[in-house]
């Protein structure tokens, strides 16, 4: 059977579209496709569409599970992660959403033992239609043993060096906009100047109900402010974590950065645990009211 285009498959979804959380994984290469897919899979979402060119090669097993849908995209050829995620939502209002790409993991307090859906529904509860996520970068400590910067066994992070700056409002020069912070750190920060000023920023909001008229933007936000807040007015809420090598994979495929970085490790450099209990310590996610 042949992979259907995005096209194709939002006409003839069958059930990948009847139930949420769905999750979306864009593949621009081959690495760790399938333990980004398997993390996905196991955190409970209904739906987990693979969104990558018929060429890339995955584990069989993962491809056979129940839940997968592939779809035929491309991203070197110019196909938009963006315009796809819009279509994706277009197609299923009311649908709760994430997107991420491939050797992206997400993880949210407590997801050891609580599913998506129990976050979301719990979101939900609270009357909110978005959740922040803060894009935490990992790396290979050792660029000779993994020149792509991708070890799951090694992975490390920045236990510090984040901060956040008051979001302009184009609107009111005088006050940034109300409940917005652009965060920033990792390995964009430290390795600012390989990075476009417009790229530098680590929060994106990942999880999202569809909405009809509601679109997500080229800077990973929404047309719909409230769904680019922190927080209600009242209380902190939910946030959760996407431990990316994405940053890292870039800045040694790039022959403009490549030679130039030896090593991504420095004094604030720790091993990644994979557990949402070192993330929560470090204050890179928010368990909100949930407990």
């Amino acid at each position: 059977m042949t992979t259907p285009t995005l096209t194709e498959f939002l006409a003839r979804p069958g059930k990948a579209l009847a139930k949420g959380p769905l999750a979306m994984v864009f593949a621009e290469d081959e690495t760790e496709i399938a333990s980004t897919l398997r993390h996905h899979l196991d955190l409970g979402f209904k739906s987990v569409l693979l969104l990558a060119p018929d060429s890339f090669v995955t584990a069989p097993d993962v491809l056979a599970e129940p839940a997968l849908h592939r779809i035929r995209f491309d991203t070197a050829r110019g196909d938009d992660p963006i315009a796809a995620v819009n279509a994706v939502a277009g197609a299923a209002p009311g649908l709760w959403m994430y997107y991420c790409f491939n050797a992206e993991y997400l993880f949210y307090p407590f997801c050891e033992t609580r599913s998506i859906g129990e976050l979301l529904a719990f979101h939900a509860e609270e009357r909110r239609d978005a959740m922040l996520t803060y894009v935490i970068d990992i790396y290979a400590p050792n660029l000779a043993r993994h020149p792509d910067a991708v070890s799951l066994e090694e992975a490390q992070l920045d236990r510090s060096g984040y901060y956040a700056l008051g979001r302009p409002d184009p609107e009111n020069h005088n006050h940034p906009k109300e409940r917005q912070l652009d965060f920033f750190g990792g390995l964009r920060w430290r390795f600012e100047e390989h990075i476009p000023q417009n790229r530098r920023k680590i929060d994106r909001i990942a999880l999202f109900r569809a909405r009809e008229g509601v679109a997500l933007r080229a800077d990973h936000t929404f047309t719909d402010e409230e769904y680019n807040t922190y927080a209600c007015p009242w209380h902190n809420n939910l946030t959760a974590a996407i431990a990316s090598f994405r940053t890292a994979k870039a800045l040694k495929r790039n022959p403009g950065s490549t030679f130039d970085i030896e090593t991504f490790t420095w004094h604030n450099s720790v091993p990644f645990e994979w557990h949402s209990r070192q993330l929560l310590d470090l204050g890179l996610m928010e368990p909100g009211q949930w407990f």
